[in-house]
């Protein structure tokens, strides 16, 4: 995982850490942290990301929208 994919997921993720709590609270603090320092993740830290990741955005229904150009 790159950099600029780091950022990205830990940017995409600041809007659902107020439905973190526990663990992945205090894991996402540290990536946010980390992510401010330009510190790269190692590869334990990488795989929790994309957890979190998968966890709380990739799972995330889409709210459905009706086609604007119907009348």
């Amino acid at each position: 995982m790159t950099r600029v994919e780091q950022h990205a997921m830990i940017g995409e993720l600041k809007d659902y850490s107020r439905f973190m709590k526990g663990k992945d609270a205090s894991d996402f603090e540290m990536f946010v942290k980390r992510d401010k320092d330009d510190e790269d993740l190692d590869e334990l830290s990488q795989r929790r990301l994309e957890s979190l990741y998968d966890m709380y955005k990739a799972m995330r229904p889409k709210p459905k929208m009706k086609n604007p150009f119907e009348k």
